[in-house]
């Protein structure tokens, strides 16, 4: 009976676990952020994946209830025939698959709403906080924690006080029935205006994006592109981090050792990776102590206050995250801008095998059902009309939405295309179509919603980057961005299909989600206009992104978007283009130190030693490192200068021949390892003693997070 209700359980468990282990770090990030941030995705995707078997339910009960005995008052005649008659009327009334008994949906909804209610408003807030805040103790960062969230909060208790004396002017007598229905309203009218303006972006944006990426030749200028914006950031953090850096070492001289405060900097201390702090040892001997960043010309014998070490932390944590995160988003946008330039060199081939510029080690089975024939097919003929094709469907259906989003409110006629195809299914009490139905829609409306999620950037302190680089805040900030849209998103579709009484002003049975959910009754100005009325200005934001009015407006401001035929545009192309070659050519001059190293370890080639010392500046100091990053070199990047570290040539060269590494390990060997787990992996004795065995992720840290 409940197996649909079942299967949708674990697709969302299933789901939500795949995500947060591709974009969250889960053998290094605290089990308490592990475990909210999969709560809270976990019970967005099931409200999505249950909606439709409610509406089913529903449709279902009132079927039984148009169907019910009617008893005769007249006498018991003609009773028996009407009983009979309405018994045969009812067998149309199918039990939809899938059907749970009346007690499960209530008990449900008021189990996940509330819970991921109470995660979004108060639990994951302060967690975020939390991890953020730069003291050295629970009591301190869990002090810092609740001013900001209640300065946060002071605005909204701040609204919540003006509609109250709003309600008590009106003379609306408050009950906790109705206080719970404000509060859940209020928390809705918030996600539906976030909802409108990310649908507004997405509806336009995914079939754009699909149409785009079915064009070679532009998939490959933006990837340029990309690669150049990423190459910007990536030197950003890396100043950004010197500066961070150098200060911290001016305030590290200024503590003595037997001080009270210097346990705080050795704390921030360990956070550093150790190439990154012997850099700005040397820097700051070089320099005298003066000049560091942010710190001026202070003195190095005044010893810094405990706020100073407590901001000096915040910075260093946000520095070191960004740093990570922009060198693996390089790295992975390069190997992009190398498939896509591998199709385009394969696009006219006759021998119609796909063959790649730097091939890399691939299994058995993907030799086997991937081959490079089979890869040719689908990259060069298969995937650009498969593209195009879904382009049009999405296209489609985000016609759809923006119509129904005008005209849901339309009761005579039925103008929604959504209503439409409920109505004419259950008029034939066909469930399963009703079902089927719903589920698409959701999942349109999901994958536009939450892929505009994925992409969003908010001034670069939160976002979500793939191949496990999501920081934890940014993991917790998506949490709290999916518990707050999702019950607006799924009450907005329940509006468009006409089953929710308070918008199209009908007597009808409502699903037991809006019953749990409640409405805003108590304000009309916000049940009567800004809920039905607001959705509307989705075509004004759809429109805007048509003409990529938001894009321009950001060029015209200084940060550069991708603009067909504008000069900045054409510009960072071409230095993206510049910055692969130049990757390019490190990464053969890489494979050329990796096999003449193969001729070396030959027994009957083994070279002279003069010959060895000829060439052992290919892997520390020769044309192995001379480009580290794809555009920077040791003078003026992080690295150390004319010391021999990590052999770089050998690090990029294992990739380009196959050897698996992880991206976590190519971030190490190009920083350094950490004396904490939260930066590095190994220390270097340890990577001495396990060189030939698998690198594998240590445990979470001791305390609560990082520090305490």
């Amino acid at each position: 009976m409940a197996y649909l209700l079942t299967f949708g359980i674990f697709a969302a468990l299933f789901l939500a676990s795949v995500l947060l282990y591709r974009y969250g770090n889960i053998p290094r990030q605290h089990i308490l952020v592990t475990l909210s941030v999969l709560t809270a995705w976990c019970f967005s995707f099931l409200i999505v994946f249950t909606i439709p078997l409610d509406v089913t339910s529903t449709l279902y009960r009132q079927c039984l209830e148009e169907h019910k005995p009617i008893s005769n008052a007249n006498g018991s005649g003609n009773s028996n025939n009407i009983t009979t008659t309405s018994t045969l009327r009812s067998q149309d009334c199918q039990e939809p698959w899938g059907m749970v008994p009346e007690s499960v949906f209530p008990n449900l909804w008021r189990i996940i709403y509330w819970s991921s209610q109470f995660l979004t408003w108060l639990i994951m807030p302060l967690m975020q906080s939390y991890l953020k805040a730069g003291d050295f103790t629970i009591k301190g960062k869990l002090k810092s924690a609740l001013i900001e969230n209640a300065i946060y909060y002071g605005s909204y208790l701040f609204i919540c006080g003006v509609l109250l004396i709003y309600i008590a002017v009106k003379g609306v007598s408050l009950d906790w029935q109705k206080l719970k229905a404000i509060a859940s309203s209020a928390s809705n009218t918030w996600g539906l205006f976030l909802l409108v303006l990310l649908l507004g972006y997405a509806l336009v944006e995914v079939p754009r994006s699909l149409w785009n990426n079915a064009k070679p030749g532009f998939a490959l200028q933006y990837a340029y592109f990309k690669a150049a914006k990423l190459s910007t950031d990536k030197a950003e953090a890396e100043e950004h981090v010197d500066d961070v850096l150098e200060s911290l070492q001016c305030i590290s001289r200024a503590v003595p050792n037997n001080h009270e405060l210097r346990p705080c900097v050795e704390t921030i201390l360990r956070k550093v990776p150790i190439e990154l702090h012997e850099r700005a040892s040397r820097n700051f001997s070089r320099s005298g102590g003066n000049g560091m960043g942010g710190m001026g010309n202070t003195s190095s014998t005044i010893v810094p206050s405990e706020k100073a070490l407590v901001r000096i932390h915040k910075q260093v944590i946000k520095s070191l995250q960004t740093l990570q995160r922009t060198e693996a988003l390089w790295s992975v946008q390069v190997k992009t801008v190398l498939h896509l330039e591998d199709v385009a060199r394969n696009i006219h081939s006759a021998e119609r095998h796909f063959k790649t510029e730097f091939p890399c080690q691939r299994s058995h089975l993907e030799r086997i059902f991937y081959s490079a024939s089979i890869q040719w097919y689908w990259e060069c003929l298969l995937k650009a009309p498969f593209l195009k094709a879904l382009c049009v469907l999405s296209a489609s259906m985000s016609a759809m939405v923006v119509w129904s989003e005008l005209t849901f409110f339309s009761r005579h006629p039925v103008l929604s295309i959504f209503a439409n195809v409920i109505n004419v299914a259950n008029e034939t009490y066909d469930f399963f179509t009703i079902e089927i139905f719903s589920m698409v829609v959701l999942c349109y409306f999901f994958y536009c919603t939450y892929s505009t999620i994925l992409r969003i950037r908010f001034l670069n302190l939160y976002y979500l980057a793939p191949h496990h680089q999501t920081n934890e805040h940014s993991l917790i900030f998506s949490g709290m961005l999916l518990c707050r849209l999702t019950p607006p998103m799924c009450l907005n579709f329940l509006g468009l299909i006409h089953m929710d009484s308070h918008i199209i002003e009908k007597r009808i049975m409502e699903t037991y989600y809006t019953q749990i959910m409640g409405h805003m009754d108590v304000i009309g100005i916000i049940s009567n206009g800004f809920n039905i009325y607001f959705p509307m200005c989705m075509l004004a934001f759809c429109l805007a992104t048509w003409f990529s009015l938001g894009s321009r407006a950001l060029n015209a401001l200084g940060f550069q978007q991708f603009l067909q035929h504008e000069t900045i545009a054409t510009e960072l192309v071409q230095e993206g283009k510049d910055l692969i070659a130049r990757e390019k050519r490190r990464r053969q001059r890489a494979e050329e130190a990796m096999a003449r190293r193969r001729d070396f370890t030959r027994p009957e080639t083994l070279p002279s030693h003069e010959y060895i010392i000829k060439h052992r500046g290919v892997g520390t100091g020769g044309s192995g490192s001379q480009l580290i990053g794809g555009h920077r070199t040791p003078a003026d990047g992080l690295l150390r200068d004319g010391d021999i570290g990590v052999d770089y040539a050998a690090v990029a060269s294992s990739s380009a021949l196959g050897v698996p590494r992880s991206l976590s390990e190519e971030i190490n060997d190009r920083f350094g390892v950490s004396t904490q787990m939260q930066i590095g992996f190994r220390s270097a004795t340890e990577r001495n003693e396990v060189e030939n065995d698998h690198r594998i992720a240590g445990p979470p840290p001791r305390g609560l997070f990082d520090d305490v």
